[in-house]
């Protein structure tokens, strides 16, 4: 296949299999090639890099996500004068038989070629929480340490309100930091939380105590993709963990996508951070970095605000250029650095 073909092919399945909104895949690109040369060989290529893929065969999207994308592919296919594909009906037909699922799988592609798979819920709220899904942020926060790989490599990350743990995940298999620690506080999201982690070739374990970066705490994992990285779940909820909890994880850095959504949560995890910066005895205070979408300007401001009051500075990291997950890049989704 012409190279143009095939970057194109290559550029809807990294979307695909990370079940990016169907608006934000290449067809007008895809329409404007059938245009210039009405071959069903493109549209057989996209197939096996998307929905006949290994990976999605293992860990699909939706049913309703793949019954969409292969309708809207026979919609191309159908308005051009190329052959009729077979294969391409016989997906829709598969898919057509299956019954849908309150789960299904993305598959992020990291620059490296490695993935990062998760099982995620197909409702934005499940189980009383928005935490079984991946938001934009954390998209974006993962992108940022992709960028930014020196800064955890070989060091102690704590990420707050992990979710099901697609930034945690990323960076581990990306950065290679010494110890990450997820934590969150739902029981449902901890679970999940866990099984993605494993999914990915992690073996997690709970901290048992807070005392969890002694050598007799934890198990260092081997193989190509751990690099020997120490991975713990930890469940924590940040308005009873007391300063001496947070002392014993000894993070050097702490990360956090999303988190910033609603007044009382705010002023939980503010007052967390105020801990966070008076428990660290004579060590270093760690760098903390949160992402946020900002769906309600006045939630923002209002946190903004929050830090300015306790003394603890922030700045705005500048945008990257460049992206891997973010395949439709959203203005409103910035990270924030605090000092503390």
């Amino acid at each position: 296949m012409a190279e143009p073909g095939l970057a194109l092919a290559l550029r809807f399945q990294q979307r695909f299999l990370a079940a990016r909104p169907l608006r934000s895949l290449p067809w007008p690109e895809l329409e404007e090639s059938l245009r210039t040369a009405p071959d069903s060989a493109l549209l057989a290529d996209i197939l096996h890099k998307t929905i006949l893929h290994p990976l999605c065969v293992k860990y699909p999207p939706s049913a309703k996500y793949r019954r969409c994308f292969l309708t809207e592919l026979i919609k191309k296919l159908e308005s051009t004068a190329a052959e009729p594909l077979d294969e391409l009906y016989e997906a829709l037909a598969n898919v057509l038989k299956e019954e849908e699922s309150t789960h299904c799988y993305k598959n992020y592609l990291l620059p490296s070629g490695d993935c990062v798979s998760l099982s995620e819920s197909t409702a934005l709220i499940s189980g009383g929480t928005t935490g079984l899904v991946t938001w934009e942020a954390a998209l974006l926060l993962a992108q940022w340490a992709l960028h930014n790989t020196g800064l955890f490599r070989d060091r102690t990350v704590l990420e707050l309100g992990s979710g099901i743990g697609f930034t945690g995940i990323a960076i581990c298999k990306a950065c290679h930091p010494r110890t990450f620690i997820f934590s969150d506080c739902h029981p449902h999201v901890l679970r999940q939380l866990g099984e993605n982690i494993r999914l990915n070739g992690f073996n997690p374990e709970p901290a048992m105590t807070w005392s969890i970066q002694t050598e007799s705490r934890g198990q260092e994992l081997e193989g190509e993709n751990c690099q020997n990285t120490k991975v713990i779940v930890a469940e924590l909820d940040w308005g009873s963990v007391t300063e001496k909890q947070l002392l014993g994880l000894r993070a050097d850095i702490v990360i956090a996508a999303d988190v910033v959504y609603d007044p009382e949560i705010i002023l939980a995890l503010i007052g967390m951070l105020k801990k966070l910066s008076t428990c660290r005895a004579d060590r270093k205070a760690p760098e903390v970095f949160i992402a946020s979408t900002i769906r309600n300007p006045d939630t923002y401001q209002l946190f903004q605000t929050e830090l300015d009051k306790v003394g603890i500075r922030w700045q705005m990291i500048p945008a990257q250029s460049s992206c891997n997950f973010l395949y439709d890049v959203q203005p409103d989704v910035t990270i924030l650095q605090l000092f503390i």
